[in-house]
């Protein structure tokens, strides 16, 4: 089946990878990623929804990532592999459920490249300029401001194409502007205006109450902003020692951002005039073309929102660097899980990049820069895709314990039985909180992606004469509860309570409850469906091969250090 590939040929590929990131550089990648358009725009969008709930909002949404991160972290440790994040899956359930999880987080990744580019430009629109202030309408960028991101994606892409050491000096200069002047803007900004009044009045701490703080998490730019843990996860193949890197990285990574984010939405809150929320009708009556670069004008901070102006360039052309490093790594990986032409699996030797995929890439982020042209649209989509993806990892790293229990885990946290389960009922939380009818178009985005599966699998091999459905069986019942799964959820979202976007036949508080016990049950079925697929026996020749390799020279070194006769 196109589910294999020669263990040569993939070894091959990712020889020409370079082992150069350690966990600064990659610590740096997730933060970079992390802190990127979000913090110019996710305060403001987050109050508009939650009103000063949006703290605990960002609260919420770094526990949720940290959750899930700690079961990716087991899986990027085990298999350190480019484009990990679309891999673990494919290991664990075979082609169907690992295609389906690679491309829900294909589409949450790429959507970012031009979510970044627009970023920039929407701020840029607030220059006291003619000619800037026609780039955006007040919804969406004009035909201009178009134009002017398409050239920002070119440059990110520019910035990948030589070679990973550039990228990695390029990316960490780059990340530590962006944590100086996020944090700088918190304190400028509470220094100037702390106005506590904003939070008692207005409609008090939950103007739209505790429902709309959990929408606020889905769909509001903060799952968009902490999904750049998985960057480090992407690089795998370039780290110099996943197993303490990896983990490392990925953590530290959230734990700043959540900090300075919540310094950002502090900030935000009390900076904001209380005539402008009483005219406005409160929170959600907020509509600032650059949020924070507009408050310090209206405090007078000239100096901040000429650094913001900066920052707008620098923080999102910093996250999109990393995610067309990263969505090429993965985009190396899906073809390398047998559903992608070969030619995206090259990866130059000379420079160690997969210059294929880095362009393929490129072109489909001209497609969602044409077809999605402000950054709330594109942060809704990212979001939602995302919380799909994730719902494969809490799987996948209990499932790889029961059915490969003798792998190599560099990173094996004892609390994993209890953690992969609540991070699966907090993904699945999350993705009925994003509210129908979005979560309804974002899982048909998922079945949109089929066709290709359905080629690689079933049309290619049958003509070349092959009948593929004896092999496909066991595929297809291996990814029968991610399909219920997302088809149960779309109903369960449509059905579910008003607040929620639903119809109201569910109702409040039970709808909660129902979303976590089905997160609970598919995980549980998840977990049984697992079995060794040809992909996971493949890994496990590789990991074995690699580690004889790394055995070989210390035996070398004591046989020649023997006495003769000994």
């Amino acid at each position: 089946m196109s589910t294999t590939k020669t263990q040569g040929a993939e070894q091959g590929s990712h020889s020409n990878y370079r082992r150069s990131l350690g966990t600064i550089a990659l610590t740096a990648t997730g933060l970079g990623s992390i802190i990127g358009s979000g913090w110019l725009f996710g305060a403001e969008r987050a109050a508009a929804i939650a009103g000063p709930a949006a703290i605990v909002a960002w609260i919420i949404g770094a526990l949720v990532a940290l959750t899930i991160a700690l079961t990716y972290s087991e899986l990027g440790a085990m298999f350190p592999k480019a484009g990990g994040m679309v891999r673990y899956g494919q290991y664990s359930h075979g082609s169907l459920a690992g295609y389906l999880a690679a491309w829900a987080n294909w589409i949450a990744i790429v959507s970012v490249i031009p979510g970044e580019a627009t970023a920039s430009v929407q701020y840029m629109s607030s220059w006291d300029f003619g000619w800037a202030h026609a780039l955006y309408d007040g919804k969406e960028l004009t035909g201009t401001g178009v134009a002017l991101a398409s050239v920002l994606l070119v440059f990110y892409f520019f910035m990948n194409w030589f070679a990973i050491s550039l990228f990695a000096k390029t990316n960490t200069a780059i990340t530590v502007f962006k944590v100086v002047v996020p944090v700088m803007t918190a304190a400028a900004l509470m220094f100037a205006h702390f106005d506590t009044g904003n939070i008692a009045h207005h409609g008090g701490f939950t103007p739209n109450g505790w429902s709309s703080v959990f929408t606020a998490v889905a769909v509001s730019g903060i799952v968009w902003a902490y999904n750049g843990f998985q960057s480090p996860l992407n690089l795998a193949g370039e780290a110099r020692n996943p197993g303490k890197s990896l983990p490392k990285a990925v953590i530290s990574s959230i734990i700043i951002a959540l900090v300075i984010y919540v310094a950002l939405q502090v900030a935000f809150l009390m900076a904001v005039p209380g005539d402008k929320l009483a005219s406005g009708g409160g929170w959600a009556g907020l509509n600032f073309n650059s949020p924070l670069a507009d408050l310090a004008v209206a405090w007078g901070l000239n100096w901040l929102a000429l650094l913001l102006y900066a920052d707008a360039f620098v923080s999102p052309s910093g996250t999109g660097m990393i995610y067309a490093a990263t969505t090429s790594r993965m985009i190396h990986g899906v073809q390398e899980n047998g559903h992608l032409p070969g030619v995206f699996g090259k990866v130059d030797k000379k420079t160690g990049v997969p210059r294929p995929a880095l362009l393929l890439n490129l072109a489909i982020a001209f497609l969602f820069l044409a077809v999605f042209r402000g950054w709330g649209s594109l942060a809704e989509i990212v979001s939602i895709a995302t919380v799909i993806s994730y719902i494969t990892g809490p799987v996948a790293v209990m499932s790889l314990r029961r059915i490969s229990p003798d792998l190599t885990r560099p990173v094996k946290l004892r609390a994993m039985p209890v953690i992969a389960p609540v991070a699966m009922v907090f993904g699945s939380l999350v993705l009925y909180w994003g509210r129908w009818p979005l979560t309804g178009k974002v899982i048909l985005i998922m079945a949109v992606g089929l066709p290709v599966w359905a080629w690689y699998e079933i049309g290619k091999p049958l003509t070349q004469g092959r009948k593929p459905w004896a092999d496909l069986r066991p595929h297809l019942k291996a990814g029968a509860w991610m399909v219920a799964y997302l088809l149960i959820m779309a109903a369960v979202s449509y059905a579910g309570g008003k607040e929620f976007g639903g119809k109201g036949y569910v109702p409040e508080g039970v709808d909660l409850a129902l979303v976590a016990a089905l997160g609970l049950a598919f995980y549980y079925w998840g977990v049984r469906s697992a079995w060794r697929n040809p992909s996971l026996l493949q890994a496990e020749a590789e990991l074995r091969a690699d580690e004889a390799a790394a055995d070989r020279p210390a035996q070398d070194d004591t046989a020649e250090k023997a006495p003769v006769g000994a």
